[in-house]
């Protein structure tokens, strides 16, 4: 055992100092939302002559990287994602336009063959024909004006970007004739070249038919003609070209920039676009930090009032949580966003629920035991840790499952929000039952403390758990009556879903929000009707809180998104704006299909692992009671006409992992008790555990209400509905535990012919809590609290 200690000992040491090494000598990453700057999403699409594949996307981020570069922006962060997808993170930015313009005219860059000057006629049919189906195919004849404004009618490209090696302006020192542009070419690029060029040779001189159109985003950036020495069916060979024309140098350079930089083996599309001002990157930091300096201080005077001296040591452990968990995001190079940020601060209400765990199971040993003060309380002590560990693990792995799923299914800041609260889940585990133990373990092995069992908190059974001995409550006599109340408020929360409606998002519905600062106050149904004037009579207007406006519309270019910011201007004075967010509809369904799936998975995946770990009954009782939550939040949020967004779905898996959490603690309680009493009624066990396991749900309650509510009164707009509905879903998942699960499992169990749980040496300790409460209290049939 001392061994064993020891080991605990030195490997909580070392994480400590590896922490604080970090700490101290290591900055963070933070996301574009807390430092501020625009982050862009794009999107690869086939050409006629190149598929989209991984490939070709890694070789368009690299010409994208370049062009970025021509920005000036400090440390800009291109990556892939997936094989077809390529984030920008320009952090200071804050016109999406500058960025869009110059991602915009990275498009693919295509050669064509001239056909001739387009008539009128011609003209016009281009026109219609454009209007009705959208951008013309590549693959088609096409009518573009060229620099002079006289209108092209260009064949089917011959030559994409693809093919350019290299651009590069030069000037004529031998002949004196003026700047020009030298183009080197690459694989099929050259053979390509030579046969647009010799097919544009066999024309006369001065036919447009003579020239080569060079095509970059529907633009025709250049159309030189085919030098008269060039042969007809020959072309140019060698793999270099020039291009002449009396160029400036400026001319030249910005030809040779567009042609090199343009190169792109395929187009793009912008398909998501976020814009964060910084400050309010500024302030969601100062408020989060705010939250959590305070909300951990009232949790830690909270833990130390119920729980004493143990109390105090795990308040000391929960500042190791938080050098571990910051540590872990700065060694794993993760991104902190502001819902990660919110999700560091929660985790340490779950980091609280672990100590919560371990020192009621000890002050039940402590109750149990009789003889010497010195070695009764050492034992409750470590079993205290030894039999609490079922229940924390289990609950951490299913919160870990919900995380998994924002991580995998989510995308932008609320992925972020999937990593921070994975490591915080699993630092909260190292602080609870290596970092505590070894504090708690060592205090207890004094004499002064062994001699004073009082100070630790463990020697009486607190004021919770004795007024149940009082009063034995028996909770489960009528289990239907709560399964009726649960089924009643379900209704009504459909009911506010059938009646109000949803508000999704922009994230789930595609389209863009932008959010203003005013210098007074906005009227949103004033904004709204100026905004209808304006031309945007589909636009909705909404108060942020203070002196912000949100404006969302469906479909918002960046200078139609200008005149929005000038009408809003009008009406509200000097506007900053503080976040614009766009999402184009085809990933607004994406993320809204891949949020669906999120819940799906999550309902079966803690389903499954709930039945493996403990039987069939508890794991679909479980899960009744998270759908219960679910649908509550939602309803909740419809009646209240809160969007439904990512964070609300960061909000919502987090739920997801609390009400399991708590109907884990409950039925973990259930088998310990039912394995060691298999004769004795489950509605009876069942009620036993619920009553033995209502400190620990009040006590963890109370350390998480303490963070949530710092952060809805300090977080700010962007952190108060994420807290809100935490809140919500705490409270109705704290309830679903106790009323819903084990209701559910009592009948499921009362038609299951399946045979109790067998007893485990780990039961023992349950085993004498409960021939301890029949001691005191009478038969287990009698109240159902064995306490």
């Amino acid at each position: 055992m001392k061994r064993a200690n020891l080991v605990r000992a030195l490997l909580a040491l070392a994480v400590v100092a590896v922490s604080v090494y970090l700490t101290v000598t290591t900055s963070p990453r933070l996301g574009l939302d807390l430092r501020g700057g625009t982050q862009i999403v794009l999107e690869t699409r086939d050409s006629p002559t190149t598929q989209a594949d991984r490939e070709a996307t890694d070789r368009t981020l690299e010409v994208l990287r370049r062009r970025v570069d021509a920005l000036g922006v400090a440390e800009p962060n291109i990556t892939r994602s997936g094989d077809n997808r390529i984030i920008v993170e320009l952090p200071g930015l804050q016109d999406p336009r500058e960025a869009a313009d110059v991602l915009g005219r990275t498009a693919q860059l295509t050669f064509h063959p001239v056909l001739g000057i387009a008539g009128a006629e011609e003209q016009r049919e281009q026109q219609e024909q454009e209007r009705e189906e959208g951008e013309k195919p590549q693959d088609e004849e096409r009518v573009l004006p060229d620099g002079s404004g006289q209108r092209l009618r260009l064949g089917p490209a011959e030559l994409t970007g693809d093919g350019v090696e290299d651009a590069e302006a030069a000037f004529d020192q031998q002949t004196g004739g003026g700047w020009y542009v030298t183009v080197d070419l690459r694989g099929r690029g050259k053979d390509a070249w030579a046969e647009l060029t010799g097919q544009a040779a066999c024309s006369p001189a001065g036919d447009p038919k003579r020239r080569v159109a060079i095509v970059l985003d529907d633009e025709i950036i250049s159309s030189p003609q085919v030098d008269p020495s060039v042969a007809c069916d020959v072309g140019i060979t060698g793999g270099s070209t020039q291009i002449t024309g009396g160029f400036t140098q400026e001319e030249a350079e910005e030809l040779a920039l567009l042609i090199d930089g343009g190169a792109l083996p395929v187009p793009v599309e912008i398909i998501e676009q976020r814009t964060v001002g910084p400050t309010l990157g500024e302030e969601a930091i100062e408020a989060s930090a705010w939250a959590a300096v305070i909300g951990t201080a009232l949790t830690a005077l909270f833990i130390i009032v119920v729980y004493r001296l143990l109390g105090a040591l795990a308040t000391v452990a929960l500042t190791c949580y938080g050098l571990i968990s910051y540590a872990a995001l700065i060694a794993l190079g993760a991104t902190l966003t502001l819902p990660g940020l919110a999700g560091f601060v929660l985790a340490i209400g779950m980091a609280v629920d672990a100590n919560v765990l371990v020192f009621e199971r000890a002050r039940e040993e402590y109750a149990a035991r009789r003889g010497r003060s010195e070695r009764r309380l050492r034992i409750a002590v470590t079993e205290g840790f030894r039999n609490a560990f079922s229940a924390i693990a289990d609950s951490n792995v299913t919160t870990l499952l919900a995380a998994g799923l924002l991580f995998f299914f989510a995308s932008g800041p609320v992925r972020g929000f999937g990593v921070t609260l994975s490591i915080g889940v699993l630092a909260s585990m190292i602080s609870a039952l290596v970092v505590t133990r070894v504090l708690v373990e060592f205090a207890a092995s004094r004499r002064a403390v062994r001699e004073h069992p009082g100070v630790t908190g463990v020697s009486r059974e607190g004021r919770v758990r004795e007024w149940l001995a009082r009063r034995r409550p028996d909770l489960m006599r009528h289990a239907r009556r709560w399964l009726a109340v649960s089924a009643a408020a379900v209704v009504l929360a459909g009911s506010g879903i059938a009646a109000r409606g949803l508000d999704f998002g922009v994230e789930f519905t595609g389209g863009r929000l932008i959010e203003y600062s005013t210098a007074r106050p906005v009227d949103p149904e004033e904004a709204r009707s100026a905004l209808a004037d304006a031309g945007f009579p589909r636009a909705v207007v909404q108060s942020s809180g203070g002196d912000d406006i949100s404006v969302r519309v469906d479909e918002l270019s960046n200078a139609e998104a200008a005149e929005v910011a000038e009408t809003v201007e009008e009406l509200g004075g000097e506007t900053e704006k503080v976040r614009d967010e766009l999402i184009g509809p085809s990933l607004g369904d994406e993320l809204r299909r891949n949020a669906l799936i999120a819940l799906g998975i999550a309902l079966a995946a803690q389903m499954l692992y709930l039945a493996v770990r403990f039987r069939w009954t508890f794991g679909a009782a479980a899960v009744v009671a998270m759908a219960h939550d679910v649908l509550i939040l939602v309803g909740v949020f419809a009646w209240l006409g809160k969007p439904i967004d990512g964070v609300f779905l960061a909000a919502l898996l987090t739920v997801i992992g609390y009400s399991v959490n708590d109907s884990v603690v409950v039925f973990d309680r259930v088998r310990e008790l039912w394995g060691a009493n298999r004769k004795t009624p489950f509605p009876a066990v069942a009620n036993t555990a619920i009553v033995q396991t209502v400190p620990r749900t009040v006590n963890t309650g109370m350390g998480a209400l303490f963070i949530l509510v710092a952060l809805a009164v300090l977080g700010g707009d962007s952190l108060t509905d994420f807290a809100l509905a935490l809140l919500i879903g705490i409270t109705v998942g704290t309830w679903s535990s106790m009323f819903t699960a084990t209701p559910v499992a009592i009948e499921l169990e009362a038609r299951s012919s399946a045979p109790p749980p067998r007893p485990a040496a780990s039961r023992s300790r349950a085993a004498a809590a409960s021939r301890s409460g029949r001691d005191r209290g009478g038969r287990h049939g009698d109240s159902g609290a064995q306490v």
